[in-house]
């Protein structure tokens, strides 16, 4: 039997911000970006919050996301809510070191990453609204883990299904994924046909008709 995370890795995040609009679900970010030209991951979301230290009282001893870097694997991404903040940094190449270690699959990050000539160098899929020189100490720490995130605007939560790709990154909800994944699929098969349909000289204008989209994801045709 397929599993979820192998039949998300068949598609890409356009497909799938469609099948979550067609079901009225927010899961779409926009700004989250490939910080190098990295391949696509997927993964099941491992949840990291972080707030301004200031704010924050007393919290000093573990670096943020050192903890769920360590409890994370090989099927997991890191989710990273730093409320779009781009003028320090959450992630580097220590971090990036540890996570590849744990065989984790990427990051995504809402706010900024640094290091990013050593992450590249190290093939690590890191995706983030930009990267800064700016070290995270002293400015921002980990409140907590595991825990439900606002990232992008996008309600996430531990176990959710990620996928980012040259796109942006969008979130599916764990318990929407079957209905989400067959949407999806149901639209790439609409897709390679009007693709066939266009190459074979059929005008675009009755292609792209918004019925041929509609029926696709609806599953009447």
């Amino acid at each position: 039997m397929t599993s979820p995370l192998e039949r998300l890795g068949a598609l890409d995040s356009c497909v799938v911000s469609d099948a979550l609009d067609h079901l009225g679900i927010s899961g779409a970010t926009t700004g989250i970006r490939p910080m190098w030209g990295i391949p696509k991951i997927v993964g099941y979301a491992r949840t990291v919050e972080v707030v301004d230290a200031a704010a924050a009282g007393d919290v000093r001893g573990r670096h943020l996301a050192t903890q769920t870097v360590v409890s994370s694997g090989s099927e997991d991404v890191i989710v990273i809510a730093n409320q779009g903040r781009t003028n320090v940094s959450c992630w580097g190449d220590i971090l990036t070191a540890a996570a590849q270690q744990r065989g984790i699959r990427g990051v995504v990050i809402d706010g900024a990453c640094r290091d990013v000539d050593a992450i590249t160098e190290a093939q690590f899929p890191v995706y983030a609204r930009a990267g800064v020189p700016v070290t995270a100490r002293g400015r921002i720490v980990e409140r907590a883990t595991d825990v439900p995130v606002s990232f992008g605007g996008v309600s996430v939560r531990p176990g959710d299904l990620v996928i980012a790709d040259a796109s942006g990154v969008v979130v599916v909800p764990a318990d929407r994924a079957d209905d989400v994944l067959a949407a999806a699929e149901r639209l790439v098969a609409r897709q390679e046909a009007m693709l066939a349909a266009v190459r074979e000289g059929r005008s675009v204008v009755e292609v792209m008709a918004d019925t041929q989209f509609s029926s696709a994801l609806s599953g009447t045709t």
